[in-house]
């Protein structure tokens, strides 16, 4: 694949975009970046706190770099730690994930000033982003809807400011979120004044706490609603590829479990109309890396403007899956100053695939996240199946982070036989030493909504709750060996028990509609 650089004190076109790069990260990113280091022929350079000392990510690095204590405040969030490892690794460029310091203006500034790249956007443009308010202007200004919301005054020893405040095309009930982030952090459903008044504390400690900034806004509540994003890669020569979109309406606390592409809910119409708003979006700030423009869409096919993040994306290996494009890599490449490829720019998204994250968390407790040592690790193989994991066998698991165990991917021609290839991958796969969210799952490929394709951002509370009341024995042996002899048993459909290709937005509008009423949702 051709390559050409606008910077002439860039390598030699033969070579690889950096000769050494160091990982702000851990866990099954941190090894996805090795990897894609590798295929470049990049130098790695992992970094690890004291609890990660012995982690697949440290252990499959060119060279590793100690950057404090299990403590991510000291050290995967520490830029003072990151920065010195950067110095004593002699990286030239630092790939910072996503979560941690990946959306932190002040690190992407101090990697600039050190002469370091920082694969990523530009600081100015994380600090515009971040500024949720200011986003939501630029973006309404360049012509994309966006939810009504305003401001939340925060209220001053009960002088009433909230009785008085004007809601304008807001209205009960609402979300109430944080001004300075995402994640599902400070949001919260409010169903008339009185809600709002009681959730505006614990919202703004929690705004505070994740995001140091206890600024909060009030938006129209959607419901029922999708939640879809649009996959965007751009480099420093102003090239845009839109690399089609991701459905990601399978939530918990307002945070992703499952993700697929392309979405069941979207049609062709409204795949273009998504296009050119996340477009528009994007021109209203400068960034070279891969972004993702989210959306929420109404049962009547409307779209709104969510937020845009520019950065790599959890569940950006579906789009991989579909595109055939190593997201990663092309990352590294355009921070790097390449030109985006013909073929980049000229992808296809071809057939569908799936994504599930397996979690350390209790879904019969709430998602509760758990604790523990994994003693026993069988992952899925075989054509059209991935597993993203950054842990093996015999592996501790700090409380201290994420518990995200693993990715499990699946790619087939059209949705019902990835659906039905995710189905057989969840019965292959088994983790033993820790409670996981494996039930859940399972119970999602066999749930009709999600069997369809007509679902939203209601299923887990609405379908799933809490769960079957089942004791720890039950759940515990109740799902293994029935799961997997069917999963063994059950082929997969064949072409002409199979629905037509994906995008009948009918069907959730119709569903939808039907159980609209009487139905909690949330935003």
């Amino acid at each position: 694949m051709a390559t050409s650089r606008s910077d002439p004190s860039s390598l030699r076109k033969d070579g690889p975009p950096f000769p050494r790069l160091l990982v702000a990260n851990r866990g099954e990113i941190a090894v996805r970046i090795i990897r894609a280091c590798r295929d470049l022929g990049i130098e790695s350079v992992a970094t690890y706190s004291d609890a990660d000392a012995d982690a697949l990510h440290t252990r499959m690095a060119d060279r590793a770099e100690r950057i404090g204590p299990a403590s991510a405040a000291e050290s995967y969030l520490s830029i003072d730690a990151v920065m010195a490892a950067a110095a004593r690794s002699g990286a030239a460029a630092i790939h910072p994930g996503y979560g941690f310091l990946s959306e932190n203006a002040d690190f992407a500034r101090a990697v600039e000033d050190a002469g370091l790249v920082f694969v990523g956007p530009p600081p100015e443009t994380l600090e515009s982003l971040g500024d949720k308010l200011a986003a939501r202007r630029a973006v309404s200004a360049a012509g994309v809807p966006i939810v009504p919301g305003l401001l939340v005054p925060l209220p001053s020893d009960g002088d009433g400011s909230l009785s008085q405040i004007d809601l304008g095309e807001v209205a009960f009930p609402a979300m109430l979120k944080a001004a300075a982030g995402g994640g599902g952090r400070g949001m919260r459903q409010v169903a008339d004044r009185a809600g709002l008044e009681a959730a505006l504390p614990g919202a703004g400690r929690e705004a505070l706490a994740a995001f140091g900034d206890g600024t909060l806004y009030l938006e129209r509540l959607i419901s029922p609603a999708r939640h879809v994003e649009v996959q965007l890669l751009g480099d420093r020569h102003g090239n845009l590829a839109i690399l089609g979109e991701r459905e990601c309406s399978v939530q918990r606390r307002h945070q992703k479990l499952v993700e697929e592409s392309p979405s069941p809910a979207v049609s062709p119409g409204l795949r273009a109309e998504l296009a050119e708003s996340a477009r528009l979006v994007a021109g209203t700030v400068a960034f070279h890396s891969a972004a993702t423009v989210e959306f929420l869409v109404d049962v009547d096919g409307a779209h709104y403007f969510l937020e845009m993040n520019t950065r790599l994306q959890v569940e950006h290996g579906v789009t991989e899956l579909v595109t055939g494009l190593d997201l990663v890599a092309w990352q590294i490449r355009v921070a790097a100053g390449e030109h985006l490829s013909e073929s980049v720019m000229a992808s296809t998204p071809l057939g569908h695939a799936i994504e599930a994250r397996v979690y350390a968390e209790d879904p019969h407790r709430r998602f509760a996240p758990v604790s523990g040592t994994v003693t026993a690790w069988r992952m899925p193989d075989g054509p059209g199946i991935r597993v993203d994991a950054g842990i093996t066998a015999n592996t501790p698991l700090p409380v201290e982070y994420d518990p995200l165990l693993a990715k499990v991917m699946v790619h087939a021609e059209d949705r019902p036989a990835a659906v039905a290839r995710l189905r057989r991958a969840l019965g292959e796969t088994a983790i033993g030493g820790v409670q996981t969210d494996l039930s859940f799952l399972r119970w999602l490929v066999d749930e009709p909504a999600f069997v369809t394709g007509a679902y939203d951002t209601g299923l887990i509370p609405d379908e799933w709750g809490d769960g079957p009341t089942l004791t720890d024995e039950e759940r515990s042996l109740a799902g293994e060996a029935a799961w997997q002899a069917r999963a063994r048993s059950a082929p997969e459909p064949s072409a002409s028990a199979r629905q037509g290709e994906p995008g009948a937005e009918s069907a959730w509008q119709q569903v939808a509609r039907r159980e609209a009423v009487g139905r909690r949702r949330p935003g």
